[in-house]
Protein backbone atom coordinates (compact mmCIF):
# COMPACT_ATOMS: atom_id res chain seq x y z
CA UNK A 1 0.00 0.00 0.00
CA UNK A 2 1.37 3.43 -0.94
CA UNK A 3 2.17 6.11 1.66
CA UNK A 4 -0.84 8.16 0.60
CA UNK A 5 -3.20 5.22 1.13
CA UNK A 6 -1.68 4.51 4.55
CA UNK A 7 -2.23 8.14 5.49
CA UNK A 8 -5.82 8.06 4.22
CA UNK A 9 -6.50 4.85 6.16
CA UNK A 10 -4.96 6.28 9.34
CA UNK A 11 -7.00 9.46 9.06
CA UNK A 12 -10.16 7.46 8.42
CA UNK A 13 -9.57 5.37 11.55
CA UNK A 14 -8.78 8.52 13.54
CA UNK A 15 -12.00 10.24 12.49
CA UNK A 16 -14.03 7.10 13.07
CA UNK A 17 -12.68 6.73 16.60
CA UNK A 18 -13.22 10.44 17.25
CA UNK A 19 -16.84 10.20 16.07
CA UNK A 20 -17.48 7.34 18.48
CA UNK A 21 -15.64 8.73 21.50
CA UNK A 22 -16.01 12.51 21.33
CA UNK A 23 -19.11 14.65 21.90
CA UNK A 24 -20.60 16.04 18.68
CA UNK A 25 -19.43 19.58 19.48
CA UNK A 26 -15.78 18.58 19.89
CA UNK A 27 -15.93 16.27 16.87
CA UNK A 28 -17.21 19.18 14.75
CA UNK A 29 -14.28 21.30 15.90
CA UNK A 30 -11.89 18.46 15.03
CA UNK A 31 -13.50 17.96 11.62
CA UNK A 32 -13.11 21.63 10.75
CA UNK A 33 -9.71 22.04 12.36
CA UNK A 34 -7.74 19.15 10.86
CA UNK A 35 -7.75 20.38 7.22
CA UNK A 36 -6.83 23.86 8.44
CA UNK A 37 -4.05 22.42 10.59
CA UNK A 38 -2.66 20.51 7.60
CA UNK A 39 -2.51 23.74 5.58
CA UNK A 40 -0.73 25.55 8.42
CA UNK A 41 1.72 22.67 8.89
CA UNK A 42 2.59 22.77 5.20
CA UNK A 43 2.73 26.57 4.90
CA UNK A 44 3.58 28.15 8.30
CA UNK A 45 3.48 31.65 6.79
CA UNK A 46 -0.24 31.12 6.15
CA UNK A 47 -0.58 30.14 9.81
CA UNK A 48 1.02 33.38 10.96
CA UNK A 49 -1.30 35.35 8.69
CA UNK A 50 -4.32 33.47 10.04
CA UNK A 51 -3.14 34.17 13.58
CA UNK A 52 -2.92 37.89 12.73
CA UNK A 53 -6.49 37.86 11.41
CA UNK A 54 -8.00 35.92 14.34
CA UNK A 55 -6.04 37.76 17.03
CA UNK A 56 -7.21 41.17 15.86
CA UNK A 57 -10.83 40.26 15.08
CA UNK A 58 -11.82 37.88 17.89
CA UNK A 59 -8.81 37.63 20.24
CA UNK A 60 -10.52 35.61 22.96
CA UNK A 61 -12.65 33.25 20.88
CA UNK A 62 -11.74 30.03 22.64
CA UNK A 63 -12.06 26.28 22.79
CA UNK A 64 -11.97 23.94 25.78
CA UNK A 65 -10.21 20.58 25.33
CA UNK A 66 -9.54 19.83 28.98
CA UNK A 67 -8.14 23.30 29.48
CA UNK A 68 -9.23 26.49 27.73
CA UNK A 69 -7.14 28.33 25.17
CA UNK A 70 -7.88 30.84 22.45
CA UNK A 71 -8.24 29.94 18.79
CA UNK A 72 -5.53 32.48 17.97
CA UNK A 73 -3.09 30.74 20.31
CA UNK A 74 -4.00 27.37 18.79
CA UNK A 75 -3.13 28.66 15.32
CA UNK A 76 0.12 30.11 16.66
CA UNK A 77 1.00 26.70 18.12
CA UNK A 78 0.25 25.00 14.79
CA UNK A 79 2.45 27.57 13.06
CA UNK A 80 5.32 26.57 15.32
CA UNK A 81 4.71 22.91 14.50
CA UNK A 82 4.89 23.79 10.81
CA UNK A 83 8.18 25.62 11.32
CA UNK A 84 9.47 22.65 13.32
CA UNK A 85 8.64 20.27 10.46
CA UNK A 86 10.40 22.55 8.00
CA UNK A 87 13.47 22.62 10.25
CA UNK A 88 13.32 18.83 10.56
CA UNK A 89 13.29 18.39 6.80
CA UNK A 90 15.86 21.19 6.37
CA UNK A 91 13.54 23.46 4.43
CA UNK A 92 14.41 26.30 6.81
CA UNK A 93 17.83 27.27 8.20
CA UNK A 94 18.24 26.96 11.98
CA UNK A 95 17.61 30.07 14.04
CA UNK A 96 20.65 32.20 14.77
CA UNK A 97 19.34 34.52 17.46
CA UNK A 98 20.22 38.20 17.20
CA UNK A 99 20.82 40.23 20.41
CA UNK A 100 17.12 41.02 20.83
CA UNK A 101 16.07 37.41 20.48
CA UNK A 102 18.85 36.26 22.83
CA UNK A 103 17.57 38.64 25.50
CA UNK A 104 14.03 37.39 25.03
CA UNK A 105 15.19 33.77 25.27
CA UNK A 106 17.05 34.62 28.47
CA UNK A 107 13.86 36.19 29.87
CA UNK A 108 11.92 33.06 28.93
CA UNK A 109 14.53 30.84 30.63
CA UNK A 110 14.60 32.95 33.78
CA UNK A 111 10.79 32.82 34.03
CA UNK A 112 11.16 29.25 35.35
CA UNK A 113 12.27 30.77 38.68
CA UNK A 114 9.13 32.84 39.40
CA UNK A 115 7.04 29.99 38.00
CA UNK A 116 8.40 27.53 40.58
CA UNK A 117 8.30 30.08 43.39
CA UNK A 118 4.70 30.94 42.60
CA UNK A 119 3.68 27.29 42.35
CA UNK A 120 5.17 26.64 45.79
CA UNK A 121 4.05 29.77 47.64
CA UNK A 122 0.89 31.19 46.01
CA UNK A 123 -2.50 29.74 46.93
CA UNK A 124 -4.94 30.71 44.17
CA UNK A 125 -7.16 29.22 41.50
CA UNK A 126 -5.57 28.78 38.11
CA UNK A 127 -3.10 26.47 36.44
CA UNK A 128 0.32 28.07 36.66
CA UNK A 129 1.97 25.60 34.28
CA UNK A 130 -0.63 26.15 31.55
CA UNK A 131 -0.47 29.93 31.99
CA UNK A 132 3.33 29.80 31.77
CA UNK A 133 3.27 27.81 28.53
CA UNK A 134 0.73 30.23 27.09
CA UNK A 135 2.92 33.18 28.14
CA UNK A 136 5.94 31.62 26.40
CA UNK A 137 3.86 31.08 23.27
CA UNK A 138 2.84 34.75 23.37
CA UNK A 139 6.52 35.79 23.42
CA UNK A 140 7.40 33.53 20.51
CA UNK A 141 6.25 35.59 17.46
CA UNK A 142 9.49 37.58 17.71
CA UNK A 143 11.37 34.33 17.07
CA UNK A 144 9.18 33.45 14.09
CA UNK A 145 9.92 36.71 12.29
CA UNK A 146 13.30 35.76 10.71
CA UNK A 147 11.73 32.66 9.13
CA UNK A 148 8.31 33.93 8.13
CA UNK A 149 8.76 37.69 7.60
CA UNK A 150 12.10 37.86 5.80
CA UNK A 151 10.69 38.82 2.38
CA UNK A 152 8.85 42.07 1.55
CA UNK A 153 5.78 40.22 0.27
CA UNK A 154 5.53 38.24 3.50
CA UNK A 155 5.64 41.43 5.57
CA UNK A 156 3.09 43.14 3.36
CA UNK A 157 0.73 40.17 3.53
CA UNK A 158 0.99 40.08 7.31
CA UNK A 159 0.19 43.79 7.65
CA UNK A 160 -2.81 43.35 5.36
CA UNK A 161 -4.11 40.52 7.55
CA UNK A 162 -3.55 42.55 10.73
CA UNK A 163 -5.45 45.47 9.25
CA UNK A 164 -8.26 43.31 7.84
CA UNK A 165 -8.81 41.75 11.27
CA UNK A 166 -8.84 45.19 12.86
CA UNK A 167 -11.20 46.54 10.22
CA UNK A 168 -13.70 43.72 10.77
CA UNK A 169 -13.50 44.20 14.54
CA UNK A 170 -13.96 47.98 14.26
CA UNK A 171 -16.88 47.80 11.83
CA UNK A 172 -18.68 45.33 14.08
CA UNK A 173 -18.00 47.21 17.31
CA UNK A 174 -18.68 50.73 16.05
CA UNK A 175 -21.84 49.69 14.19
CA UNK A 176 -23.32 48.18 17.37
CA UNK A 177 -22.25 51.14 19.48
CA UNK A 178 -23.58 53.78 17.09
CA UNK A 179 -26.90 51.96 16.90
CA UNK A 180 -27.41 51.30 20.62
CA UNK A 181 -24.93 53.56 22.50
CA UNK A 182 -24.54 50.70 24.97
CA UNK A 183 -21.57 48.33 25.26
CA UNK A 184 -23.89 45.59 26.59
CA UNK A 185 -25.02 44.90 23.01
CA UNK A 186 -21.64 43.27 22.36
CA UNK A 187 -22.31 40.40 24.79
CA UNK A 188 -24.54 38.25 22.49
CA UNK A 189 -21.97 38.61 19.70
CA UNK A 190 -19.15 37.46 21.97
CA UNK A 191 -21.18 34.45 23.06
CA UNK A 192 -21.54 33.47 19.39
CA UNK A 193 -17.76 33.86 19.08
CA UNK A 194 -17.35 31.36 21.94
CA UNK A 195 -16.03 33.73 24.57
CA UNK A 196 -15.63 32.15 28.00
CA UNK A 197 -16.83 33.41 31.40
CA UNK A 198 -20.15 35.08 30.51
CA UNK A 199 -20.46 36.37 34.08
CA UNK A 200 -17.21 38.34 33.65
CA UNK A 201 -18.46 39.77 30.35
CA UNK A 202 -21.64 40.88 32.08
CA UNK A 203 -19.73 42.57 34.90
CA UNK A 204 -17.30 44.43 32.64
CA UNK A 205 -19.80 45.64 30.07
CA UNK A 206 -22.40 46.66 32.65
CA UNK A 207 -19.82 48.68 34.60
CA UNK A 208 -18.48 50.35 31.42
CA UNK A 209 -21.66 50.51 29.34
CA UNK A 210 -21.02 54.09 28.13
CA UNK A 211 -17.61 53.15 26.71
CA UNK A 212 -17.11 51.31 23.43
CA UNK A 213 -17.62 47.54 23.63
CA UNK A 214 -15.41 45.40 21.40
CA UNK A 215 -14.12 41.80 21.19
CA UNK A 216 -11.20 42.98 23.37
CA UNK A 217 -13.84 43.03 26.15
CA UNK A 218 -12.35 45.69 28.46
CA UNK A 219 -12.26 49.22 27.01
CA UNK A 220 -8.71 49.71 28.28
CA UNK A 221 -7.60 46.69 26.24
CA UNK A 222 -9.40 48.15 23.23
CA UNK A 223 -7.51 51.41 23.70
CA UNK A 224 -4.22 49.57 24.11
CA UNK A 225 -4.72 47.60 20.91
CA UNK A 226 -5.68 50.74 18.98
CA UNK A 227 -2.65 52.61 20.32
CA UNK A 228 -0.54 50.04 18.48
CA UNK A 229 -2.51 49.53 15.31
CA UNK A 230 -3.56 53.10 14.49
CA UNK A 231 0.08 54.21 13.85
CA UNK A 232 0.80 51.03 11.88
CA UNK A 233 -2.27 51.60 9.70
CA UNK A 234 -1.49 55.29 9.18
CA UNK A 235 2.08 54.70 8.00
CA UNK A 236 1.00 51.80 5.83
CA UNK A 237 -1.54 54.08 4.16
CA UNK A 238 1.13 56.74 3.57
CA UNK A 239 3.45 54.24 1.89
CA UNK A 240 1.04 52.28 -0.31
CA UNK A 241 -1.54 52.92 -3.00
CA UNK A 242 -4.81 51.53 -4.29
CA UNK A 243 -6.99 49.40 -2.07
CA UNK A 244 -4.16 48.89 0.46
CA UNK A 245 -4.02 52.63 1.07
CA UNK A 246 -7.76 52.74 1.67
CA UNK A 247 -7.48 49.78 4.03
CA UNK A 248 -4.85 51.66 6.05
CA UNK A 249 -6.90 54.86 6.04
CA UNK A 250 -10.05 53.04 7.17
CA UNK A 251 -8.30 51.31 10.09
CA UNK A 252 -6.47 54.50 11.11
CA UNK A 253 -9.64 56.63 11.15
CA UNK A 254 -11.98 54.05 12.67
CA UNK A 255 -9.27 52.97 15.11
CA UNK A 256 -8.76 56.56 16.26
CA UNK A 257 -12.51 56.85 16.84
CA UNK A 258 -12.51 53.57 18.79
CA UNK A 259 -9.52 54.77 20.81
CA UNK A 260 -11.40 57.89 21.90
CA UNK A 261 -14.67 56.06 22.57
CA UNK A 262 -12.82 53.48 24.66
CA UNK A 263 -11.82 56.27 27.04
CA UNK A 264 -8.46 54.59 27.79
CA UNK A 265 -6.28 57.30 29.29
CA UNK A 266 -3.00 55.49 28.76
CA UNK A 267 -3.74 54.77 25.11
CA UNK A 268 -4.96 58.30 24.31
CA UNK A 269 -1.92 59.79 26.03
CA UNK A 270 0.43 57.39 24.23
CA UNK A 271 -0.86 58.18 20.75
CA UNK A 272 -0.77 61.91 21.48
CA UNK A 273 2.82 61.74 22.73
CA UNK A 274 3.97 59.64 19.77
CA UNK A 275 2.31 61.95 17.23
CA UNK A 276 3.94 64.96 18.90
CA UNK A 277 7.31 63.16 18.78
CA UNK A 278 6.88 62.38 15.08
CA UNK A 279 5.89 65.99 14.38
CA UNK A 280 9.02 67.16 16.24
CA UNK A 281 11.12 64.81 14.08
CA UNK A 282 9.35 66.36 11.06
CA UNK A 283 8.25 62.99 9.77
CA UNK A 284 6.20 63.67 6.63
CA UNK A 285 2.49 63.51 7.39
CA UNK A 286 2.89 63.54 11.20
CA UNK A 287 1.55 67.06 11.69
CA UNK A 288 -1.45 66.28 9.49
CA UNK A 289 -2.14 63.15 11.52
CA UNK A 290 -1.88 65.11 14.77
CA UNK A 291 -4.26 67.78 13.51
CA UNK A 292 -6.65 65.15 12.18
CA UNK A 293 -6.67 63.37 15.54
CA UNK A 294 -7.48 66.58 17.37
CA UNK A 295 -10.34 67.38 14.97
CA UNK A 296 -11.71 63.85 15.19
CA UNK A 297 -11.57 63.96 18.99
CA UNK A 298 -13.32 67.31 19.09
CA UNK A 299 -16.03 66.11 16.72
CA UNK A 300 -16.70 62.93 18.69
CA UNK A 301 -16.73 64.81 21.99
CA UNK A 302 -19.26 67.32 20.67
CA UNK A 303 -21.54 64.52 19.48
CA UNK A 304 -21.25 62.15 22.47
CA UNK A 305 -21.77 63.63 25.94
CA UNK A 306 -20.25 60.71 27.94
CA UNK A 307 -17.00 61.19 26.02
CA UNK A 308 -17.01 64.88 26.95
CA UNK A 309 -17.35 64.00 30.62
CA UNK A 310 -14.61 61.39 30.50
CA UNK A 311 -12.16 63.60 28.62
CA UNK A 312 -12.81 66.40 31.09
CA UNK A 313 -11.96 64.29 34.15
CA UNK A 314 -9.67 61.47 33.01
CA UNK A 315 -6.43 63.31 33.76
CA UNK A 316 -7.56 65.23 36.83
CA UNK A 317 -6.06 64.49 40.24
CA UNK A 318 -9.53 63.98 41.69
CA UNK A 319 -10.46 61.23 39.26
CA UNK A 320 -11.39 58.04 41.16
CA UNK A 321 -9.28 55.89 38.87
CA UNK A 322 -6.31 58.19 39.39
CA UNK A 323 -6.68 57.89 43.14
CA UNK A 324 -6.69 54.08 42.88
CA UNK A 325 -3.52 54.21 40.81
CA UNK A 326 -1.83 56.43 43.38
CA UNK A 327 -2.75 53.92 46.08
CA UNK A 328 -1.26 51.16 43.93
CA UNK A 329 2.04 53.02 43.69
CA UNK A 330 2.13 53.78 47.41
CA UNK A 331 1.60 50.15 48.34
CA UNK A 332 3.76 48.59 45.64
CA UNK A 333 6.94 48.44 47.82
CA UNK A 334 5.00 46.19 50.19
CA UNK A 335 4.26 43.79 47.32
CA UNK A 336 7.93 43.79 46.26
CA UNK A 337 9.03 42.99 49.81
CA UNK A 338 6.52 40.15 50.14
CA UNK A 339 7.24 38.64 46.69
CA UNK A 340 10.88 39.45 45.81
CA UNK A 341 10.99 36.80 43.06
CA UNK A 342 7.53 37.56 41.74
CA UNK A 343 4.27 35.65 42.06
CA UNK A 344 4.69 33.58 38.91
CA UNK A 345 1.84 32.52 36.66
CA UNK A 346 -0.85 30.95 38.81
CA UNK A 347 -2.77 34.23 39.13
CA UNK A 348 -2.62 37.88 38.17
CA UNK A 349 -1.82 40.61 40.73
CA UNK A 350 -2.97 41.09 43.38
CA UNK A 351 -2.77 37.66 45.00
CA UNK A 352 -6.24 36.74 46.36
CA UNK A 353 -6.41 37.14 50.12
CA UNK A 354 -3.11 39.04 50.35
CA UNK A 355 -4.69 42.40 51.14
CA UNK A 356 -2.45 44.01 48.49
CA UNK A 357 -3.31 45.95 45.37
CA UNK A 358 -2.33 45.33 41.77
CA UNK A 359 -0.32 47.81 39.74
CA UNK A 360 -1.23 49.64 36.51
CA UNK A 361 2.25 50.04 35.06
CA UNK A 362 3.89 47.81 32.48
CA UNK A 363 7.30 47.50 34.13
CA UNK A 364 6.13 47.35 37.74
CA UNK A 365 3.58 44.71 36.75
CA UNK A 366 6.50 42.68 35.41
CA UNK A 367 8.26 43.11 38.76
CA UNK A 368 5.09 41.80 40.44
CA UNK A 369 4.98 38.77 38.12
CA UNK A 370 8.66 37.98 37.47
CA UNK A 371 10.60 39.85 40.12
CA UNK A 372 13.11 42.65 39.60
CA UNK A 373 15.46 40.46 37.54
CA UNK A 374 12.67 39.51 35.14
CA UNK A 375 11.72 43.13 34.66
CA UNK A 376 15.35 44.10 33.99
CA UNK A 377 15.64 41.36 31.36
CA UNK A 378 12.54 42.78 29.68
CA UNK A 379 14.12 46.25 29.75
CA UNK A 380 17.32 44.88 28.16
CA UNK A 381 15.24 43.24 25.41
CA UNK A 382 13.37 46.49 24.79
CA UNK A 383 16.55 48.59 24.66
CA UNK A 384 18.18 46.18 22.23
CA UNK A 385 15.04 46.23 20.08
CA UNK A 386 15.16 50.04 20.00
CA UNK A 387 18.83 50.04 18.98
CA UNK A 388 17.93 47.73 16.10
CA UNK A 389 15.03 49.81 14.75
CA UNK A 390 15.66 53.42 15.81
CA UNK A 391 15.88 55.97 12.97
CA UNK A 392 19.30 57.52 12.50
CA UNK A 393 18.71 61.22 12.08
CA UNK A 394 15.57 62.61 10.48
CA UNK A 395 13.45 59.98 8.66
CA UNK A 396 12.97 60.62 4.98
CA UNK A 397 9.72 60.55 2.99
CA UNK A 398 7.44 57.62 3.66
CA UNK A 399 7.30 55.16 0.77
CA UNK A 400 6.64 51.47 0.17
CA UNK A 401 10.17 50.54 1.20
CA UNK A 402 10.09 52.05 4.68
CA UNK A 403 6.40 52.37 5.59
CA UNK A 404 6.21 49.04 7.45
CA UNK A 405 9.43 49.73 9.36
CA UNK A 406 8.23 53.20 10.44
CA UNK A 407 4.70 51.98 11.18
CA UNK A 408 5.80 49.00 13.28
CA UNK A 409 8.42 51.03 15.14
CA UNK A 410 5.95 53.80 15.96
CA UNK A 411 3.35 51.22 16.97
CA UNK A 412 5.72 49.62 19.50
CA UNK A 413 6.77 53.00 20.89
CA UNK A 414 3.09 53.87 21.42
CA UNK A 415 2.49 50.52 23.11
CA UNK A 416 5.45 51.09 25.44
CA UNK A 417 4.31 54.61 26.32
CA UNK A 418 0.97 53.18 27.44
CA UNK A 419 2.99 51.24 30.01
CA UNK A 420 3.38 54.43 32.04
CA UNK A 421 -0.32 54.22 32.97
CA UNK A 422 -1.52 50.70 32.13
CA UNK A 423 -0.07 47.19 32.08
CA UNK A 424 -1.86 45.47 29.22
CA UNK A 425 1.37 44.76 27.32
CA UNK A 426 3.01 42.94 30.22
CA UNK A 427 1.12 39.63 30.39
CA UNK A 428 -2.24 39.99 28.62
CA UNK A 429 -2.53 36.92 26.41
CA UNK A 430 -2.96 37.43 22.63
CA UNK A 431 -2.33 41.19 22.91
CA UNK A 432 1.16 40.29 24.15
CA UNK A 433 1.65 38.02 21.13
CA UNK A 434 0.61 40.84 18.80
CA UNK A 435 3.11 43.12 20.57
CA UNK A 436 6.03 40.77 19.86
CA UNK A 437 4.76 40.05 16.36
CA UNK A 438 4.81 43.77 15.51
CA UNK A 439 8.24 44.01 17.17
CA UNK A 440 9.54 41.28 14.85
CA UNK A 441 7.84 42.94 11.88
CA UNK A 442 9.62 46.19 12.70
CA UNK A 443 13.00 44.48 13.01
CA UNK A 444 12.64 42.72 9.68
CA UNK A 445 11.51 45.96 8.06
CA UNK A 446 14.45 47.81 9.63
CA UNK A 447 16.93 45.24 8.33
CA UNK A 448 15.46 45.62 4.85
CA UNK A 449 16.00 49.40 4.69
CA UNK A 450 19.32 49.55 6.55
CA UNK A 451 21.48 49.30 3.45
CA UNK A 452 22.42 52.99 3.32
CA UNK A 453 19.44 55.36 3.26
CA UNK A 454 20.01 58.47 5.45
CA UNK A 455 17.16 57.72 7.82
CA UNK A 456 17.89 54.02 8.08
CA UNK A 457 17.85 52.36 11.50
CA UNK A 458 20.95 51.34 13.36
CA UNK A 459 21.76 47.65 13.19
CA UNK A 460 23.00 45.97 16.31
CA UNK A 461 25.63 43.27 15.98
CA UNK A 462 24.12 40.08 14.65
CA UNK A 463 21.45 41.80 12.53
CA UNK A 464 21.69 41.41 8.79
CA UNK A 465 20.28 43.82 6.22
Amino acid sequence: MSGGRWLAAALGMLFGAALLLLPLEKFSVLLAGVPLALVVLRWPTAGLSLFALLATFAPYSSINLGFRFTMAEAVLGMTWLGVGLQLLFQRQPPLRPDPVQRSLLLLAAFSVVPLLVGQASIAADGNGWVNWVRWLANLSPLLLAPWLLARPQQRDNLVVMLLLGNLAMLLLSLALFVQHRNAMEMIPVLRLLRYAHPEALQDIFSAEHARLGTPWVHPNLTGGAMAMFVPLAAFYALGTSGWRRWLGVAVAVLGAAALLLSGSRGAILAVGVVLAWLAWLRVPGARALLLGGVLLGAGLALGYAPLQARLATMFSAGNASTEVRMDEYRRFPEAMARYPLGIGFRTEPPVPGSGLLGISNLWLHLVYKLGLIGMLLHVVTTVRWWRAVAPRGRPGPIHAGNAIWMGATTALVAALVTGLIDHYYSSTMVLLALFWLVAGLGMQGAAAVAAGSPGAPRLSSGDKP
